[in-house]
């Protein structure tokens, strides 16, 4: 059955859709997407949250948090982010912090995936293909058209995926907590998210020492080579977790920043790292 929605969440589902066009404009490799994430919400939290300016702050800080996906499948994050902080808006006590964030980070890793592969890969270069086609003949109806197919499936997919995430986040994840299953989707999630950090780290994280000890005879010991052998990537496990532990320290981001600049100046300095 299709489903209605009120003038009001019509209204709210336009200003995601249309906010959600500036994803690229304030990409920065903290947060990526997710001061932009905040702004398509900045609309609808004031809204839902009025006159709970405790929960409306802390929603916009949240909401804030790192993000980053394919800009057309985002629609679905957005869309299960309004229901829920609806929700969480009439219910503090339905929906926690934990949630929200969790599905949200547990849905962008696949929908990244997805999305990529789909019109990087898959839909550009079909387009592309046919307007390349028209335009090497001189027929302007080449870019027309690529932009046409590129740009308008790209749109119509956002749009929908952002009414689906609204739907989905309204209707299933309220029935779930009736039925218990919104402690493994939580907990899912959570796995997920926790399966990320290790990705990005692994990916993103790089420590290396080039250290070598003379061992006499002729002989070296070359010290990354022994932390590869124990772990790959234990250097970068490691520097994870102590950052963890300062920042439970209630160390500020700032000042993680500079002790890790310092040691890595003065350990590159004395051929450390």
């Amino acid at each position: 059955m299709k489903k209605t929605y009120t003038p009001e969440e019509k209204k709210n589902l336009r200003h995601l859709f249309w906010r959600s066009g500036h994803f690229w404009a304030n990409f920065n490799m903290v947060k990526m997407m997710g001061q932009t994430y905040a702004f398509c919400l900045f609309p609808i939290l004031n809204e839902v949250y009025a006159g709970k300016e405790d929960l409306r702050r802390e929603a916009m800080l949240r909401n804030t948090e790192f993000f980053n996906c394919n800009a057309s499948m985002s629609g679905l994050c957005l869309g299960v982010s309004y229901a829920l902080e609806k929700e969480r808006a009439a219910n503090p006590d339905s929906v926690s912090p934990q949630m929200i964030t969790n599905i949200k980070t547990s849905l962008m890793g696949p929908l990244a995936a997805i999305g990529d592969s789909l019109f990087f890969n898959c839909i550009r270069v079909i387009s592309g293909g046919i307007g390349i086609a028209l335009a090497s003949q001189g027929n302007p109806l080449g870019v027309v058209l690529f932009v046409a197919i590129y740009g308008g499936l790209f749109l119509a997919l956002k749009w929908t995926l952002i009414k689906l995430g609204y739907g989905l986040g309204t209707n299933v994840i309220t029935e779930a907590f009736h039925s218990g299953i919104i402690g493994m989707i939580t907990q899912s999630a959570c796995i997920m998210g926790l399966m990320m950090v290790g990705a990005l780290v692994a990916q993103m994280v790089s420590v290396q020492i080039p250290l070598v000890v003379p061992m006499g005879g002729g002989a070296e010991m070359v010290v990354q080579t022994i932390f590869d052998e124990i772990m790959p990537g234990l250097l970068e496990l490691g520097l994870l977790f102590g950052i963890v532990a300062l920042l439970k320290r209630k160390w500020k981001p700032i000042t993680v920043i500079a002790l890790i600049l310092v040691m890595a100046i003065t350990g590159s300095f004395f051929g450390i790292f």
